[in-house]
């Protein structure tokens, strides 16, 4: 990667480019005790920030989205990639409170400014493919920043607090049925030359302990109609799994087994939280329709 003058001085907050793991996939496709453990400890942290003081889950989020900008920024690095960390990290912090404070409106605003500061601080650091570290500064923005912001929406809802359980609590759901059903009847591959340990057979096991458990938490803890949990089901099936798989060609392209390397062995945030962050705009968007927001 070539060194860029203008940013010289931020020499230590540059990402540094994911360690190779040594390998730890499963039939199924992913390491499954890796992943619970991960989801288990977020929810954990997240219902204590939330049911205890809930602008300390902002806080949380806000941390979630500099760690995992920091990470996209080290695995883009090993493709030559420049993306400076530290307006992604103001744009993270921004993101954050304007989304709590200004709702969708502050997250739309935000987001559009933090994108132009990401640009900006690029083409000020001058070097060569400017143009090129800033789209892929910008996308890194829009994956974590913007939709990490969608879980603050979440929280700022009405029962908000068992709105976000529930948006992490389904992906988990879904990766669990799964997996077991993958390692147990799985024998059609769903994209194999992405990811050939996913089933069609574990598919259907993601769709269905999906649905069982968003049924569930529609009925006992979110207050709509039980067939809005079917819904949240198998659309937070269908989101997540479209996350994992590109996650996984993302890696491929950028050469990479996984997008960071702060947990030894399995990886970084962004890898342990792949089907989790993309499920937030499709949680929230649907109960929005459901409690009739989009009538408001």
């Amino acid at each position: 990667m070539e060194a860029v003058k203008g940013d010289a001085w931020l020499g230590k907050l540059a990402p540094r480019p994911p360690k190779p793991p040594a390998p730890t996939e499963s039939r199924a496709g992913r390491n499954l005790p890796a992943a619970i453990i991960t989801a288990l400890a977020l929810l954990g942290a997240v219902g204590l920030s939330l049911f205890v003081w809930i602008d300390s889950f902002i806080v949380l989020v806000a941390l979630f989205m500099m760690v995992g900008l920091w990470e996209a920024a080290g695995a883009f690095s090993t493709r030559g990639f420049y993306i400076p960390v530290l307006p992604l990290w103001i744009s993270a912090a921004g993101i954050a409170a304007a989304t709590w404070f200004y709702a969708d409106v502050g997250l739309l605003v935000t987001f559009s400014f933090a994108a132009m500061l990401v640009i900006a601080w690029r083409f000020r650091a001058g070097g060569k493919w400017a143009a090129r570290d800033c789209a892929a500064g910008v996308f890194a923005l829009s994956w974590i920043g913007l939709l990490g912001g969608f879980a603050v929406l979440l929280a700022g809802m009405e029962n908000g607090a068992w709105a976000v359980i529930t948006f992490v609590i389904l992906p988990v759901a879904s990766d669990t049925g799964g997996y077991f059903a993958g390692v147990l009847f799985g024998k059609h591959p769903m994209a194999p030359t992405i990811s050939p340990k996913k089933s069609w057979e574990g598919f259907a096991g993601s769709i269905i302990t999906a649905m069982i458990i968003g049924v569930l938490c529609a009925h006992f803890a979110l207050d709509i109609p039980a067939w809005w949990g079917i819904i949240l089901g198998v659309c937070c099936t269908i989101a997540g799994t479209a996350g994992d798989l590109s996650e996984s060609l993302l890696k491929r392209d950028l050469g990479v087994k996984d997008m960071g390397s702060i947990f030894p062995g399995h990886g970084g945030v962004l890898d342990r939280v792949d089907s989790i962050l993309v499920c937030a705009p499709v949680v929230y968007i649907l109960l929005l329709a459901a409690t009739g927001g989009f009538a408001a």
